[in-house]
């Protein structure tokens, strides 16, 4: 799967210390805030899958904003050192992860969630490939298992097929919004693609 990447220059900026301070696993807890402040992400919702969830602050945020009510399942290619209390993390591969396995007992998710990246081998044009496929792959995962009029985040390295996933989100969901947080690295060429009211199941939809 993908891992999360946390600049080694930057890992004491003022988001690591912040977060350090305020009790998150990771800066990157700061991208999701921004997304939800602006999009409100988790308005509505409490049943929440992250994809690529390692070390886990994006399942804190969710857990602090739903609160009570929130339902958690985290997947990545290893287990949680702290994983937040009461979520349900899946170990595997995002590529080749059953769907029924991350949906449990659940009918289906209200919220999706990746903010997977690829292990970057600095050819820029590989990296972008890579993140698009595995966009692709968290897009689909939601298409399976998002109820009508859920919301999906998915983190995208902008490339040649940039353009035409943004505009797959746009054809699953009412809206369909990108933006790069304040927390992101300048120098970052990531972006976040936001879905919001998912138009229903496709036809063949078998989790």
């Amino acid at each position: 799967m993908s891992r999360r990447l946390d600049d080694r220059s930057t890992r004491h900026d003022r988001f690591h210390q912040k977060a350090k301070k305020e009790g998150y696993l990771a800066r990157a807890v700061y991208k999701l805030q921004e997304i939800d402040e602006k999009h409100r992400i988790f308005d509505g919702g409490h049943r929440v899958l992250d994809l690529g969830c390692s070390p886990g602050s994006w399942l804190q945020y969710a857990q602090e904003t739903i609160g009570e009510r929130a339902v958690l399942v985290g997947l990545d290619r290893g287990p949680l050192q702290k994983p937040p209390r009461g979520a349900r993390i899946e170990v595997g591969d995002v590529m080749t992860i059953d769907v029924k396995q991350l949906l449990g007992e659940l009918p289906a998710f209200d919220i999706v969630l990746s903010d997977m990246a690829p292990d970057t081998s600095g050819i820029r044009n590989l990296d972008q490939a890579r993140s698009e496929a595995l966009f692709e792959r968290a897009l689909e995962i939601a298409e399976l298992t998002l109820a009508p009029g859920g919301n999906f985040v998915g983190k995208l390295f902008q490339g040649p097929d940039f353009k035409r996933l943004t505009e797959a989100v746009r054809a699953k969901f009412a809206a369909a919004k990108t933006m790069k947080p304040a927390s992101s690295r300048q120098i970052s060429i990531e972006q976040y693609v936001i879905g919001k009211g998912f138009r229903g199941a496709r036809k063949d939809r078998t989790p």
